[in-house]
């Protein structure tokens, strides 16, 4: 049975399991559709994760218990969990001059550089959750044959547009921050733009797959070589 919990007067939290699990996104985006549709207006914001979905709500329109009413009624449903959402490309270069984990991601697992590209390709990865700055998607799940935690120390600075792997997560960072992710490639395309509607192409319950490009198209679609880490 999923739990809820009050986060404040006007929030509470639904857990809907423990780990990260694709089918468990799909029920948090069903949960998502269900409110939006049964509560419209009296809702602030819905705020999926992982395993989570937090509910923002004007308590002058609706109250907690109306709410976890409506929660356990939609659970009783038990509907078939796939959801499809949009699907996505991104390109990206993976080369050391832009990626300085991708060698050392490779030996890890004695893996060719090609081998590590080669897998992080094949997968298709869903869209579970969004947050620590706009428009960042944590992406998963990473083949275990890559999957690599995070660095112990983050780096002061890492590019927007460059990709990394956490664990079983892969992401791109959509603007120059500090980062702790291993950094295997750099994607030239925006994927957050504050002018544009919507600012970001990602909505939980997407589908991402990352395709090799060369040096001359990351150049030519706008791409940056760092020439610095820290």
């Amino acid at each position: 049975m999923i739990k809820i919990q009050p986060v404040s007067e006007v929030a509470l939290m639904v857990y809907l399991g423990e780990q990260i699990e694709i089918s468990l996104t799909h029920k948090i985006v069903q949960l998502t559709n269900y409110l939006e549709a049964r509560y419209a207006g009296a809702l602030v914001e819905l705020i999926p994760s992982y395993c989570s979905l937090m509910v923002q709500y004007h308590p002058r329109r609706v109250d907690y218990e109306t709410l976890v009413q409506g929660i356990r009624a939609w659970e009783l449903l038990d509907e078939p969990s796939n959801v499809s959402g949009k699907e996505l490309q991104l390109p990206v270069y993976y080369h050391p001059e832009v990626a300085p984990d991708l060698e050392p991601v490779a030996k890890r697992y004695s893996l060719s550089i090609e081998q590590v590209i080669e897998y992080h390709c094949l997968q298709q990865y869903t869209v579970c959750a969004i947050g620590f700055a706009p428009g960042f998607a944590f992406l998963a799940s990473v083949s275990p044959k890559i999957a690599t935690p995070r660095h112990d120390e983050p780096r002061l600075v890492i590019p927007a547009g460059s990709v990394g792997i956490a664990d079983q997560q892969t992401a791109v960072y959509p603007s120059r921050s500090p980062g702790g992710w291993q950094i295997i490639g750099n994607c030239p395309q925006r994927v957050f733009d504050p002018g544009s509607s919507p600012m970001s192409p990602f909505e939980v319950g997407d589908t991402v797959k990352f395709k090799p490009i060369d040096r001359a198209e990351f150049v030519a679609l706008g791409g940056e070589i760092c020439p610095s880490w820290k």
